[in-house]
């Protein structure tokens, strides 16, 4: 359960800024540390919370007054959250703060896995599972921005239907038809895929020649059973990775690429982060149940220092 409780305030170290938090971005990592299943790393808040969105009030005397977003290890389900300086990031012109605190955790996934490791380019093509997810809009829009043909899954008709106003080429509504089926006649590039268990198979078999899986979640569970042959005769890739444990240094790099090749679509507006509903803090426990409920089409926000 979540309740709120008084702590002292965050001190940050060298190198590291306090924010006072606006915003903070709710994700499945924080559903799976509340149920005791994602212990927060070494050194890192027991408070849930991996994004925020905020002004700079302590720490690094220079960052000062500037309004950011930050990726955060933990503590992001507070009124002040300590972030390393790296990891932050200006609010762009088109985003409205609270909206802000949606970016971080999934524009630094999506950009390390299907563009880093995955090597997403122009005139490719990729299949993007959970397409209405914090990930999957994201996903969508960035590869659509960047010139990739974008196939999407959901599980109904309305979020096929935003995953196609947000970019895709082509959404499967997986309930009713096999994405396999869909995909297959051309294949794809690029799988992006946060379910796992027997999806694996599935998607290898949507690969084209020098394909690439990329696995960033295991919803369906962390085994799976599949004949390599395909792998070996399709030259295949096979990779995945995960963000919190990653060192500050790391997370750096990426937020200075999601800079410098990301902060200009969202300052124009090309891309966003989709909101699907915001809650006060206090609600923390609402908003995990109606992430819980896979009704949102994007991602759920928690304002601090409003009521319902």
């Amino acid at each position: 359960m979540l309740r709120l409780v008084e702590r002292p305030l965050p001190a940050p170290r060298e190198g590291e800024v306090l924010i006072r938090v606006a915003a903070a971005g709710v994700n499945r990592p924080d559903i799976m540390q509340r149920l005791g299943k994602y212990p927060p790393p070494p050194g890192a808040s027991d408070i849930p919370g991996l994004e925020v969105a905020g002004e700079i009030v302590g720490g690094v005397d220079a960052a000062v007054g500037r309004h950011v977003c930050a990726l955060v290890s933990g503590g992001g389900y507070a009124e002040y959250c300590v972030a390393p300086l790296e990891q932050c990031l200006p609010i762009p012109v088109a985003v409205p703060e609270r909206h802000a605190a949606a970016i971080p955790e999934t524009f630094f996934t999506v950009w390390t896995n299907l563009f880093d490791r995955g090597g997403l380019k122009r005139g490719e093509r990729v299949l993007v599972h959970g397409g209405t997810s914090g990930i999957g809009t994201t996903a969508i829009q960035l590869a659509h921005v960047r010139g990739a043909t974008v196939f999407a899954t959901a599980g109904t008709d309305e979020k096929t239907a935003a995953c196609r106003q947000l970019g895709a080429d082509r959404a499967i509504n997986y309930v009713n038809e096999d994405f396999v089926t869909a995909v297959k006649p051309e294949g794809v590039d690029v799988v992006l895929d946060i379910v796992g268990g027997d999806y694996v198979p599935r998607n290898l078999e949507c690969l084209r020649l020098n394909g690439r899986l990329v696995q960033i979640g295991l919803i369906a569970g962390s085994k799976s059973a599949f004949d390599f042959r395909p792998v070996l005769q399709r030259r295949l890739t096979i990779t995945g990775s995960t963000l919190r444990p990653r060192t500050v240094a790391e997370k750096g790099a990426i937020a200075r690429a999601l800079e410098r090749e990301v902060w200009p679509l969202l300052g124009r507006g090309e891309v966003k982060p989709i909101v699907h509903a915001e809650f006060p803090l206090e609600r923390a426990g609402d908003a995990h149940r109606e992430l819980e409920a896979g009704r949102a089409i994007g991602k759920l926000v928690l304002v601090v220092g409003e009521r319902a």
